[in-house]
């Protein structure tokens, strides 16, 4: 009320305000009421909210603009702040801030019928013992004003993090998924030994520049069954994130070249900033420093 009040006294003035909304509104304030509120001395309550509001406004906006009450609570938390959950909820919604919302629909590459599939060696089990066990792969893509660009992301289970990804204007295999192959393969030491390379059946991964690649590499290539996306349920959700909270946050996009670039700073931020609920609220980077300095488990910052 006295927010409302401050917002247009100088325009309506506050005897006119406090009289109509009265007749109004049941319980608003008198104008009497208004001005004692005025000369009272803010409590440490109001004094607190007053530097938290900037503050979640602040890291709301350094995170893409999606989190919610959860993670900016463990956010608050690994800045410094002692604050709990039911408070974090008030203050973003005085500040008018929210978290996004995954839209449910899913997109499924198109698989070739005369192509052999390897069998499928995750059985929708996503769980790895550590980097570079199992790295799962998606093709997604983006309407920009100059036609699609399509995006695939390889990601390894164990940290969450993406470890290769690429935005290019063709599905080709030689280049859009490929490039990302050879970016895991990078990124991991130069190959990929041992590692279990999982897929769709889309056709992208199953040409056979692509397949020959994957066993160049030393990886083990796996595949769920046709028609199911849920057999690839991490990177699709990889995929689903990644769309809700860069490209219809930030859109519309003009171009494949804008895509590429926003996307480059989202896995800088995806790897490095973004917490993971699945991770106990740390970062892809976190677990698998945590992990080769021999430390079994992080500890959980929130639930």
């Amino acid at each position: 009320m006295i927010r409302f009040i401050d917002e247009y006294r100088d325009r309506f003035g506050v005897e006119f305000l406090c009289r109509t909304l009265r007749a109004a509104v049941r319980g608003f304030l008198t104008s009497r009421g208004y001005r004692a509120a005025k000369r009272r001395q803010p409590s440490a309550r109001q004094l607190r909210d007053e530097i938290l509001m900037p503050e979640i406004q602040r890291l709301h906006k350094q995170n893409y603009s999606v989190y919610g009450a959860r993670k900016m609570h463990a956010k608050l938390q690994r800045e410094g702040w002692v604050i709990g959950r039911d408070q974090t909820a008030r203050l973003m919604k005085l500040a008018g801030v929210r978290g996004v919302h995954r839209s449910k629909k899913v997109y499924t590459t198109k698989s070739n019928p005369k192509d052999r599939l390897p069998g499928d060696k995750v059985e929708r089990q996503f769980i790895a013992a550590g980097p570079k066990q199992l790295l799962v792969c998606d093709i997604t893509y983006v309407a920009t004003w100059s036609g699609f660009a399509y995006v695939s992301f390889v990601t390894d289970v164990y940290s969450r993090r993406i470890v290769g990804w690429n935005v290019a204007s063709t599905l080709k295999a030689d280049v859009l998924p490929m490039q990302a192959l050879e970016m895991a393969a990078w990124q991991l030491g130069g190959d990929l030994d041992g590692a279990i390379h999982h897929s769709d059946h889309g056709s992208n991964y199953m040409a056979t520049v692509y397949t020959s690649r994957v066993e160049e590499l030393g990886a083990i290539p796996s595949t769920g069954t046709v028609g199911d996306s849920y057999d690839n349920a991490l990177a699709e959700a990889v995929n689903g994130l990644y769309k809700t909270e860069l490209i219809r946050m930030q859109g519309p996009w003009k171009t494949v070249e804008k895509v590429e670039l926003a996307t480059l700073e989202y896995v800088w931020w995806w790897n490095h900033e973004r917490l993971h609920g699945e991770l106990g609220m740390h970062t892809p980077m976190e677990v698998e420093a945590a992990y080769y300095a021999g430390t079994e488990s992080l500890p959980a910052l929130t639930r």
